[in-house]
C-alpha cells in the first residue's frame, strides 16, 4: 500500500510515519511511505507515484492542502484524501474536494487507527467482485465499476461505463446483494453506486457520468441520509 504524507512541518511528517508503521506491524498492510514537505515537491511526483492513501496538511505555506486536494481530484477522482490539521474548521472546504477524513493534529493516536480502518475497508470494498448470471453468459464484475442498476420488464440491467449486462432478477433481490457495498435504492427502478452520486438537488439526482435519476418526493430524505452516512463511511 502506497501512502502520501505532505506536510512542511517535519515533526509532524514523522509522527505520521510513526502511526503507520506501528498500524503496518499490527494489520499487515505492507505500506510504502512518500513523503513530501511542501505541496510542489508532492506535485512534481503526481503523476509517478501510485498513491492508495494521501495524508494532506491543510496549513501549509505555498499552495496549502485544499489547493492541493483540488490537483489531486483533477488527476484521481477516487483516492482516499486525509486532511490533517490543527483545527476543525474546514469542513465545508473538504466536502467541495470530497476528503475523505479530518484528522486533528493533537489527537491522532487517538483516532488514527479508526482511520485507517475504514479506508482500508472501503478499499477492500472497490476492489470486490460478484459472479452474476446475465443473459450474456456467466460475468464476474467488480462492484466499484458498477455505476447503477435498474429494472425494465422483467430484467435487471447492471450499467457499467462502458457496456450493460442484463439479468433476471428482481430489484430487491439486487439491492438485497450490493445494499452493503454501498450501493442505495433512489427509486422503485434504480439502485446507484453511492461513489459515483455527484449530487443530490432538487429531487434529481445526478451521476458522475452526466446521467440523472429523479427522487420520488417520499424517497428523497431517506436517499440523501443514505449518501450521508455513505461519505460518513467512506471519509
Amino acid at each position: 500500500m502506497n501512502i502520501v504524507i505532505c506536510d512542511d512541518n517535519t515533526n509532524d511528517v514523522n509522527i505520521l510515519k510513526e502511526l503507520i508503521a506501528q498500524y503496518d506491524s499490527k494489520k499487515g498492510i505492507n505500506a510504502k511511505v512518500f513523503s513530501y514537505g511542501s505541496s510542489d515537491d508532492f506535485l512534481k511526483d503526481i503523476d509517478t507515484v501510485d498513491a492508495d492513501i494521501i495524508f494532506l496538511d491543510i496549513n501549509m505555506d505555498g499552495i496549502d492542502g485544499l489547493s492541493l486536494a483540488k490537483k489531486i481530484r483533477l488527476k484521481n477522482e477516487d483516492v482516499p484524501i486525509v486532511l490533517v490539521t490543527a483545527f476543525i474548521n474546514y469542513a465545508l472546504d473538504g466536502y467541495k474536494v470530497r476528503a475523505t477524513r479530518f484528522l486533528v493534529k493533537d489527537d491522532l493516536d487517538k483516532t488514527f487507527c479508526e482511520c485507517m480502518d475504514d479506508i482500508c475497508d472501503q478499499i477492500q470494498k472497490r476492489k470486490k467482485e460478484m459472479l452474476f448470471s446475465c443473459v450474456e453468459g456467466e460475468v464476474r464484475i467488480k462492484l466499484s465499476e458498477i455505476i447503477f442498476v435498474e429494472t425494465t420488464g422483467h430484467k435487471s440491467i447492471i450499467h457499467l461505463e462502458t457496456n450493460d449486462y442484463h439479468l433476471y432478477e428482481s430489484m430487491d433481490e439486487m439491492e438485497k446483494r450490493l445494499k452493503m457495498f454501498g450501493f442505495i435504492r433512489v427509486h422503485q427502478s434504480f439502485l446507484v453506486n453511492a461513489s459515483h452520486i455527484r449530487s443530490i438537488n432538487n429531487y434529481i439526482l445526478t451521476l458522475d457520468t452526466g446521467y440523472e435519476i429523479k427522487i420520488p418526493k417520499a424517497r428523497y430524505k431517506k436517499v440523501r441520509e443514505e449518501r450521508s452516512l455513505f461519505l460518513g463511511k467512506s471519509l
